[in-house]
């Protein structure tokens, strides 16, 4: 564990003895008598060896404060290292730590500090890996449609349906990071509520599906909808369900082979309603399944499969994970011989707006 740059220095050794004292109180308690006994013990040695109260008492004192520095160092050192640890933090270092071996008041504060030293230093690090993650994804369609455009411009290449198709394609992929983005800021802020009513799935699913064609169309995939019983229903707010099976779509489409099929099932399962969007493609290895829920995590990567990629941003299922536990449900990715299947399971009581 990082210790603070400064614990240590100074001309006083840093001793704890008082530690094993539970509350500042009984410390102080124990100071006082230490000092007053010290006192009358200097006094007394120094009057049994005819020093005079001129001599002796001048001596007490000394030692008694020279005794009492040491112990109170001791004491007050977990506030000395946090006033310099939080110095470095104010400049951006989030490493100090406080050295933190009593049990009292000052202890209890010193593990406070720590923890939020900790948090502080994992919120910076996400910081930095979303800007540059965030940069990374907004350059590359920003590179492409300038590189489009300025061909366009120049006469390079005629302004005909394919070319400003492909334009179209990077301007929806911003479009959607932005989207992205501007639904995590709303998570974070918790400003997100939910509309819920009861959704009749067989319907919901297949406009689902019927918006997803237009992306399916280029690989000629096969999009299937199955709901049992037909008139299966969930509670649920209609708009973030959409969220999340668009986005479980999107997914499976961008890493389906040409010419697959994909399948979105939904069923009752005891006291949830289960969905599950499966695809064709080469699937997740287990030791992934748990991350590509994570921002900027890209399971099924394009490295992994042989397929192009199609402007995944690594945000989709991190929306859809935050939608589903808003209606307290899970979402995973399940076992399957072949392919992927992203299951999602969302309790049939009726939840709290």
């Amino acid at each position: 564990m990082p210790t603070p740059r400064h614990a240590g220095r100074g001309r006083l050794p840093d001793v704890r003895p008082l530690d094993r004292f539970s509350t500042i109180k009984i410390k102080l308690g124990v100071l006082v008598a230490a000092s007053v006994t010290l006192s009358a013990f200097i006094t007394w040695l120094g009057l049994y060896n005819h020093l005079g109260p001129s001599r002796t008492l001048p001596l007490a004192v000394l030692v008694s404060l020279l005794a009492v520095q040491v112990l109170a160092r001791g004491m007050t050192s977990p506030l000395r290292d946090m006033t310099a640890a939080a110095r470095s933090m104010a400049s951006g270092d989030y490493s100090q730590r406080v050295r933190a071996t009593s049990r009292d008041e000052v202890g209890q504060l010193a593990e406070a500090f720590n923890t939020m030293a900790r948090d502080l230093e994992q919120v910076d690090l996400l910081r930095r890996e979303m800007v540059a993650n965030v940069s990374h994804e907004l350059r590359t369609p920003v590179t492409a449609l300038r590189a489009q455009l300025e061909n366009m411009v120049d006469g390079v290449s005629e302004p005909d349906e394919e070319s400003l198709q492909a334009a179209l394609s990077q301007t929806e992929r911003l479009g959607r990071l932005v989207t992205y983005l501007l639904d995590l800021s709303r998570i974070e802020a918790g400003a997100v509520g939910l509309d819920v009513a009861d959704v009749p799935l067989a319907e919901f699913l297949r406009d689902a599906a019927a918006a997803t064609e237009p992306l399916a169309a280029p690989k000629e995939l096969r999009l299937v909808t199955e709901v049992h019983p037909p008139g299966l229903t969930v509670p649920a707010d209609a708009e973030r369900l959409h969220q999340v099976v668009a986005n479980l779509l999107h997914n499976a489409v961008r890493h389906s082979p040409v010419g697959g099929e994909i399948r979105v099932e939904a069923r009752r399962a005891g006291n949830h309603v289960v969905i599950d969007v499966a695809d064709e493609g080469p699937g997740i290895p287990r030791s992934d399944r748990d991350q590509v829920f994570e921002r900027f995590s890209r399971g099924n990567a394009p490295a992994q499969t042989g397929h192009e990629s199609t402007g995944g941003t690594g945000l989709g299922l991190a929306i859809v994970r935050w939608a589903v536990q808003l209606h307290g449900g899970t979402v995973r990715v399940a076992d399957s011989a072949h392919g992927c299947i992203m299951r999602v399971s969302l309790p049939t009581g009726r939840i709290a707006a």
